[in-house]
């Protein structure tokens, strides 16, 4: 092979040449993608789908036996026995269907969990006792397999929350479709976690001798609570005393301090993790002392405070009915019943899987009370717009209103039922596919079927 000695001159108008094509390539690249690119994103937001002919159960107003519901940029123009179908618009034609607005699953670990038992995809907790600072959001898998089960059953958003120590961080509110965690995001820092311990177990109850007693009591921990918010309230004091008078000098950066401040605030709401009665009405008390936005979640005996819950304007969102009632003695359908009596008193309930392997089983857990004398109406409610009342986000969500998002669902029957089947799912006016881990196996083995 014979070798080609490279000059400096030589060199320098090869080098020049590769630069001249490579930016001739840049120009020829912007010449046919840029244009192609607009054109498709003005063709997606110009696009206007109707679906016609379903029954459509709003949940805030009257159900319309047949009607239309007409769709533009992601959100319902307009829905009604009579609405106009524009021409050129997609027409998905539903009859024999129902819609209904997507559900919410008020506290999960969507994302956050994929084998409980696989330590290395289990990232719901960090370590440490106090940390505000965390954001669930930064560990959300947006390609786990359990987000496409769940939003096929109709689910179309989420509240993914951390776990673990006593303030376990900043859970955030996501849509169950996106190609990354930033783009799935509905509203990143929802509400601050606190955690409370749990009920504390007698002999009688369903863990028998082997039921752990708390480490800590609920008044500690409370306790423990009013020094860190007051040390945060000190921490800010400084920071504007230090603003006024530029002799004063800046406070040290304290994280945990910081990120506490839009709880103090007033401004974040939280998230307290809470069970047994005593301690709702413990931590009631402490909601009103410190002045701060409070949602509950767990309340497992609520049912026997009720009144007191209603009237301190705290909404309850309830854990998972599919475990055991931590104690005996209240019967062994006191979670069934704990959300019809809380609904009853005119507290707002929200239901929640408390999972991410049985998210999709979110709307059985509201059928599980209605069973138990929830009324069918409040049960629907508590999986749509109760949610979104709950968490500020009432205006998208939770309904099928003019002007909110389309993020709905078509389903052949009640969408609490366990045999109905959903459809169609629409998540801010864009149908979604209904494809995932349980679909492809079900195709495998019918496929198997077919090669014997």
């Amino acid at each position: 092979m014979k070798l080609t000695r490279m000059t400096p001159a030589s060199l320098k108008n090869k080098t020049q040449l590769v630069f001249m094509a490579a930016l001739l390539c840049l120009g020829l690249g912007s010449l046919y993608s840029l244009p192609l690119s607009a054109a498709v994103q003005t063709e997606d937001k110009a696009e206007v789908i109707a679906i016609v002919g379903a029954k459509i159960v709003p949940v805030t107003g009257q159900i319309i036996d047949s009607g239309s519901i007409l769709i533009k940029d992601g959100r319902i123009v307009d829905l009604g026995a009579n609405v106009s179908i524009p021409a050129g618009a997609r027409v998905i034609e539903a009859r024999g269907l129902t819609a209904y607005p997507g559900m919410i699953d008020s506290y999960s670990w969507l994302g956050l969990e994929e084998i409980s038992g696989v330590r290395a995809t289990v990232d719901n907790r960090e370590t440490g006792r106090v940390n505000p600072q965390v954001k669930a959001i930064e560990a959300l898998r947006y390609d786990s397999m359990h987000i496409p089960i769940a939003r096929a059953n109709g689910i179309v958003a989420a509240v993914v929350a951390p776990s673990g120590g006593l303030i376990s961080g900043q859970s955030t509110l996501i849509k169950l479709d996106g190609w990354t965690n930033r783009e799935m995001v509905i509203k990143e820092s929802l509400a601050m976690i606190i955690e409370l311990p749990a009920i504390r177990r007698s002999r009688g109850g369903f863990s028998g001798f082997r039921g752990q007693q708390p480490q800590v009591t609920t008044e500690k921990t409370l306790d423990e609570l009013r020094q860190i918010f007051k040390k945060a309230r000190m921490y800010e004091k400084r920071r504007e005393a230090a603003r006024k008078n530029s002799l004063l000098p800046l406070p040290e950066f304290d994280e945990a301090s910081h990120f506490l401040l839009p709880v103090v605030k007033g401004e974040l709401p939280v998230i307290f993790s809470v069970h047994a009665d005593k301690d709702i009405l413990q931590t009631i008390k402490f909601v009103q002392e410190e002045k701060i936005k409070a949602i509950f979640y767990g309340v497992e005996q609520g049912f026997k405070v009720a009144q007191e819950i209603k009237e301190a304007g705290i909404p309850c969102i309830i854990g998972s009915l599919y475990s055991l009632p931590p104690v005996w003695e209240d019967g062994y359908d006191a979670l069934f019943l704990n959300p019809v009596i809380l609904n009853q008193a005119g507290v707002k309930i929200a239901f929640s899987s408390s999972s991410a392997s049985t998210a999709k089983d979110l709307p059985y857990q509201a059928a599980k009370a209605a069973a138990f004398g929830l009324k069918p109406e409040e049960a629907l409610k508590a999986v749509t717009i109760y949610p979104a009342e709950i968490f500020g986000v009432d205006k998208l969500l939770g309904s099928l209103e003019p002007g909110k998002t389309a993020s709905l669902v078509l389903a052949d029957g009640d969408l609490l039922e366990l045999g109905t089947k959903i459809q169609k799912v629409f998540i801010d006016g864009k149908e979604v596919s209904l494809e995932n881990r349980y679909t492809e196996l079900l195709k495998k083995f019918e496929q198997r079927e077919v090669n014997k």
